[in-house]
């Protein structure tokens, strides 16, 4: 069956570069999920659910509104709040999903489409361990080209060690045989710091789904384990601290004006 969903399998990368050098790698997978073919998804692949327990699995509530079965909706609203047309659009989400039940998503990023293939909008669903999510809702111009740009001001405390002062420039490249995010958080002085995704592209069946587990099988947990591991590497190196500032709307989102770009 051709599917718009795939899993791709690559490499995360962080680079810091102020106040203290520190870099870190690991290998990650992530699904691209199409919104439309989650129903079918669920009732063919044994090994994935959606909204239910399985071994690999897809919930709502880990996303937008967290509302089950309001997740599209949820993102129509976000563009038509934004001034754009809804009207018919594929809407691919990019995320780790939950392994044996747990799952931790740093970022979420929907590639909202016509079904010529143009590019709408990009929504950046960015989540802390505060269980506080905020959205950067992005029109496109132009939406044909497989690599786009952006820029915008960040609104929500994610880590300890960066202020809340920045701007994110973002460079992503559209899903296709491979697919890459990167981005690059800046504040008065340039760059803090950079993390990316890049990924190659694989079949979405319940063989891919078994072998990429085997793979990965801890994969999820791994992500926390590692930013906390990270944060103290962090600690012992001497970065200052930034303490927590409490979101006034733990689900928020922005809506950047093609000024802002």
């Amino acid at each position: 069956m051709n599917r718009g969903s795939a899993i791709y399998v690559g490499d995360v990368v962080h680079r810091r570069y102020r106040p203290k050098e520190h870099r870190l790698r690991y290998k990650v997978f992530s699904l691209l999920i199409d919104l439309d073919e989650l129903p079918d998804l669920d009732r063919h692949l044994r090994v994935f659910g959606y909204n239910r327990r399985a071994l690999i699995s897809f919930w709502d509530k880990d996303h937008g509104s967290g509302q089950p079965g309001k997740l599209r909706e949820w993102v129509e609203a976000q563009l038509t709040d934004a001034g754009l047309d809804r009207a018919d659009l594929r809407i691919r989400l990019l995320c780790y999903p939950r392994l044996f039940g747990y799952v931790f998503n740093p970022l979420t990023v929907y590639f909202c489409e016509t079904r010529d293939g143009d590019l709408v909008a990009i929504l950046y669903e960015v989540c802390n361990t505060f269980h506080e999510r905020h959205t950067y809702v992005i029109p496109i111009d132009g939406g044909s080209q497989s690599v786009v740009r952006h820029s915008c001001r960040k609104q929500m405390y994610v880590s300890p060690f960066i202020p809340m002062d920045c701007s994110y420039q973002f460079t992503t490249r559209r899903p296709d045989s491979r697919v890459a995010i990167a981005i690059r958080e800046t504040d008065g002085e340039g760059s803090l710091l950079s993390a990316s995704f890049s990924g190659e592209r694989r079949v979405l069946s319940d063989a891919s789904l078994l072998r990429t587990l085997i793979g990965f099988p801890l994969m999820t947990l791994k992500v926390t384990a590692a930013i906390h591991w990270e944060a103290l590497r962090l600690w012992l190196k001497g970065v200052p601290i930034h303490r927590h500032i409490k979101s006034l709307n733990p689900h928020a989102r922005t809506i950047v004006q093609l000024e802002e770009r």
